[in-house]
């Protein structure tokens, strides 16, 4: 079999018990990756990775809120203690609470803020002293298509998004001495639970019809992944913008 680069690699994903993250790591695992999980909810985490080992890949997770600088360390520091080494991390954990801002939901904004820029800053944080000692790793960045539009209700959420394609570009810029590759990928409508992280009912509800009627699978997210993964050492994919075909946003 061809070498996709990935065979052994060990990715560290956040936000992976469901969604984007839960197909990106059944991909992996599947391709020969050891994956390392993190999110919240525990039980979730243990069923995924009791399915992955089942099916004879290798995974291990822990219970995480990236809003936590120490709970990622955490993570990180256990990726390292069982499989020795961290050579990928998928900051994919995010929420998108959109409303107004005449309705002014500072708990929401405080909350999207703390999980989608912080919780991507504290994944670099825990990732990047490890693969500058190795000189070599893999950081992913998940943004979105609103981090390159914006539209009224989503001010806050495109705010976030677009600052994660900013700290991206700047890590790429400072991590060229270490041989560090980055990618930030920003999908479009994907068949995920985002939608219910609205706590307004009225835009919960249209955004569930919205996804219903347009999006995607979440393994869409998983093969642009593989794709960012896979490639030589010396190709660095930096950016990956999709869409479903018919979404005019």
């Amino acid at each position: 079999m061809q070498d996709n680069n990935l065979h052994g690699k060990v990715v560290v994903i956040t936000g992976a018990s469901s969604g984007l993250g839960e197909a990106t790591a059944r991909m992996l695992a599947a391709q020969g990756a050891a994956v390392v999980l993190g999110a919240r909810r525990e039980d979730r985490l243990k069923a995924l990775v009791e399915t992955l080992v089942a099916a004879g890949g290798k995974a291990s997770a822990l219970a995480t809120d990236v809003t936590d600088a120490a709970q990622v360390q955490r993570l990180v520091d256990h990726a390292i203690k069982v499989f020795g080494t961290v050579d990928v991390i998928i900051n994919n954990a995010g929420l998108m609470p959109q409303s107004l801002l005449e309705r002014r939901k500072l708990e929401d904004w405080d909350r999207t803020i703390d999980v989608n820029i912080k919780g991507v800053l504290y994944g670099i944080a825990a990732v990047l002293p490890h693969m500058q000692a190795r000189k070599s790793g893999h950081i992913v960045n998940v943004s979105s298509v609103a981090g390159h539009k914006v539209r009224a209700g989503g001010a806050v959420y495109s705010a976030t998004k677009h600052a994660v394609r900013v700290i991206s570009e700047g890590l790429r810029q400072e991590v060229k001495p270490y041989n560090i590759r980055t990618t930030v990928i920003s999908p479009g409508a994907v068949d995920t639970e985002l939608p219910d992280s609205a706590t307004e009912a009225d835009v919960r509800e249209n955004m569930r019809k919205y996804y219903a009627d347009v999006a995607i699978p979440a393994d869409s997210f998983a093969r642009a992944v593989v794709f960012a993964l896979s490639q030589p050492d010396e190709v660095d994919i930096n950016e990956i913008l999709f869409r479903p075909t018919r979404q005019e946003y």
